[in-house]
């Protein structure tokens, strides 16, 4: 194995302690007596900017001729790096300029103010933002600091792995580490796989952001069309070239997890640490969940790296409703019942002593019912055991766990189907969230066809989504499609969605 031996010196020689702060390695007693091995945090949530990306941006900035940082720098960023870029030349005495998307929350623009930086708003996405950037730095000669894909960015991530190296000198299994574009994970790599090789390094992705992987997999790096934006402190279309040739060299594996494993990594975290870290900061013990399921693994020793804590408080209301799914202590379902007397007692009775969390009903026709029910469990078994005993009981049970516009969607619009709309196509929108957005998100979608159907719910996030029904006669299709096409939003239909076809759609 090439360990790249020449990344030791890196580290160790890494400037990061004028501003970050050597973050504790806590024992996380709960979830480890839950799951029967010893599990520790290293939490970088306490860094002052609450992520660990001011190391890499501090060690960047400090290794900088006197000439150049008296030029000023310029990053392009819509959070973490943002921030630690900020505070790095606040510390060394220079002028900072962050590009940032237009969509960025206003939270994370008066955070990098506050530091003392110039920000420039420009674009829809940080690509754009990027493309700004560079253009800046061609015009004013300013100084760009990348935010992984830099050997003095990388080294001061891998400060992380030195000091695990020296909290925990007894023996380690298994260190878990998000990825983004790979700075954190390329670091931390390059350090432990030279102390001690025996310890395995274990990347986490989502399963929409997954760059990496895909990348490894296939030999070089693979640019994504599109990336899920729960974990956005990770949605990273294309990987750095220098992290890619580190993570391919020194990962043990990368596991993928979805947003309810997130969900429920952040709740563990609280719980444990009464802290709560931003979906990508609990991505790492999300994977580490993962791998205890996988491997059945019992009294090893697991690390996982809470990478950050910038998460708008809003936010919380969708990790909260769905931390419970991942564990399996909450199942969604769909429940046909006859539509006569005495049904909903039967259906009670047949839940029994298990709680009931939701409950959606309408009146559809004079023969049966379809009841939208969120049902409290003791774990994934006892939710396969509720719904054979509906369906052995004769009513009819689907299982909507793991079915996203049921979650995200359906669950706050069940209200009877219809029989007034012929040729209605359901799909799904993502638009940059900013006061306003909504309103040109409607005048954008202003066609020739009728919108049937609409639910729009703010979940904290930088992007919304929009559930639409429109009204579209077969002979239009293709004038349909080009009409998608050129709205030039993310999209995806879900005309065949099982949820919608039960409480939603044309009878």
């Amino acid at each position: 194995m090439n360990t790249h031996a020449d990344y030791l010196t890196r580290i160790l020689t890494a400037q990061v302690y004028d501003v970050a702060v050597e973050t504790p390695l806590d024992y996380a007693r709960n979830i480890s007596d839950r799951l029967g091995n010893r599990i520790w945090i290293k939490r970088e949530d306490l860094q002052p900017v609450f992520s660990f990306k001011i190391r890499g941006a501090y060690n960047k900035m400090a290794k900088l001729p006197e000439n150049v940082l008296h030029n000023g720098v310029i990053a392009a960023s819509a959070g973490n790096h943002a921030q630690g870029v900020a505070l790095s030349a606040q510390s060394l005495g220079c002028a900072a300029t962050i590009v940032m998307p237009k969509t960025t929350p206003q939270i994370k623009v008066d955070a990098v103010t506050k530091r003392g930086a110039k920000v420039v708003l420009a674009g829809e996405s940080y690509n754009d933002a990027y493309d700004h950037a560079m253009q800046l730095v061609a015009e004013s000669g300013l100084t760009y600091i990348p935010p992984f894909d830099d050997p003095d960015v990388i080294a001061g991530q891998g400060t992380v792995g030195l000091e695990i190296n020296r909290q925990h000198p007894k023996p380690i299994d298994a260190i878990f580490v998000a990825i983004g574009g790979g700075g954190l994970a390329a670091g931390v790599a390059a350090f432990i796989k030279n102390v001690r090789p025996d310890i395995k390094i274990i990347g986490v992705e989502t399963e929409d952001a997954h760059a990496m992987k895909q990348s490894i997999d296939q030999g070089s790096r693979v640019e994504l069309k599109d990336v899920g934006l729960f974990a956005d402190g990770t949605a990273v279309k294309l990987v750095g070239e220098e992290t890619f040739r580190l993570c391919r060299d020194l990962l043990d594996e990368i596991i993928l997890v979805d947003t309810d494993a997130v969900c429920a990594a952040i709740k563990d975290i609280f719980d444990d640490t009464r802290s709560i870290t931003e979906p990508s900061g609990a991505l790492a013990l999300a994977g580490l969940k993962a791998y205890i399921a996988r491997e059945q693994c019992q009294n090893q020793t697991l690390i996982a790296v809470a990478s950050g804590a910038n998460m708008n408080f809003h936010r919380l209301r969708h990790v909260s409703e769905r931390c419970e799914i991942s564990e399996g202590h909450e199942g969604i379902f769909a429940v046909t019942i006859p539509e006569r007397p005495g049904s909903f007692r039967h259906f009670i009775d047949l839940i029994g002593s298990r709680n009931i969390t939701e409950f959606n009903y309408r009146y559809g026709d004079e023969d049966q019912a379809h009841i939208f029910v969120g049902i409290q469990s003791s774990g994934p078994e006892d939710l396969q055991q509720i719904a054979a005993e509906l369906n052995a009981a004769g009513l009819p049970t689907l299982d909507l766990t793991h079915d996203e516009i049921a979650k995200i969607h359906i669950r706050y619009m069940v209200g009877g189907r219809t029989g007034k709309v012929a040729n209605e196509r359901l799909l799904s929108f993502e638009f940059p969230e900013r006061p306003g957005a909504l309103g040109r998100f409607l005048n954008t979608l202003q066609s020739d066809w009728n919108i049937t159907l609409f639910h729009y719910r703010n979940h904290g996030a930088d992007y919304g989504r929009i559930l639409a029904g429109i009204d579209v006669p077969p002979q239009d299709h293709a004038a349909f499609h080009a009409f998608l096409d050129k709205l030039g939003y993310t999209y995806c239909e879900y005309t065949d969605n099982a949820a919608y076809r039960l409480f939603l759609g044309s009878v």
